[in-house]
C-alpha cells in the first residue's frame, strides 16, 4: 500500500491540532498537496474513518474524489498526547497480547524455571504447536491461578505504585 503513509498522517493530525478547532484546506497545511492529490485524499480518508479527523469530502458523477476540508477531533487530538488524553482517563482500557507474544512470555517462564531441560524442551514444544484457541485457553486458565494466588498478585501490585 504505497499511499498508506504514517509520517505524513502523523504530520497532518499535528498541524491540524495547531489549528484547532478551525478547519483547514489541504492547501493550508503546507506538505505540498491540495484536495485532488492521491496521497491526501487516502491518509485524510483514512484518519477520518479512524474518527482522528472530521474531513469534508465530495464524490462526483466521475468516480473522482476530493477532500476540502479537515478539522482534527477530540479523539485525533487524544491520540496525539503521550498519556492518551482523555479518552484513556475516561475510556476502557483493552490490552491485547498477540498470540505469538503469549507464546514468548510462556516460554521464558519455562526456560527461567528450575525443571530439569527435557522437561522444558516438552513443554516448549507444546506451546508452540498450541493453536490460537488452545492458547487463549491456556492464558484464561493461568490468569486464573494467578487470581488464585490475589494475595501475592496484590503485593507485587503494591509494588508498581512505588
Amino acid at each position: 500500500m504505497e499511499l498508506m503513509d504514517r509520517a505524513l498522517q502523523r504530520e497532518i493530525l499535528e498541524r491540524l491540532a495547531a489549528a484547532y478547532p478551525s478547519q483547514m484546506q489541504p492547501e493550508e497545511l503546507t506538505l505540498g498537496l491540495d484536495s485532488e492529490d492521491r496521497r491526501w485524499i487516502f491518509n485524510a480518508t483514512y484518519l477520518h474513518e479512524h474518527g482522528l479527523i472530521d474531513a469534508k469530502s465530495v464524490k462526483f458523477l466521475s468516480g473522482q474524489m476530493r477532500v476540502h476540508l479537515a478539522a482534527i477531533t477530540a479523539r485525533g487530538l487524544d491520540f496525539l498526547q503521550d498519556d492518551g488524553g482523555l479518552s484513556a482517563m475516561l475510556g476502557v482500557v483493552t490490552v491485547r497480547l498477540e498470540a505469538e507474544t503469549l507464546r514468548a512470555l510462556l516460554e521464558a517462564k519455562v526456560q527461567a524455571s528450575g525443571l530439569p531441560p527435557e522437561e522444558k524442551a516438552r513443554i516448549t514444544t507444546a506451546l508452540r504447536d498450541l493453536g490460537g484457541e488452545a492458547l487463549k485457553a491456556a492464558t484464561t486458565r493461568l490468569v486464573e491461578a494467578g487470581m488464585d494466588h490475589w494475595p501475592e498478585a496484590l503485593a507485587w501490585l503494591q509494588t508498581l505504585r512505588g
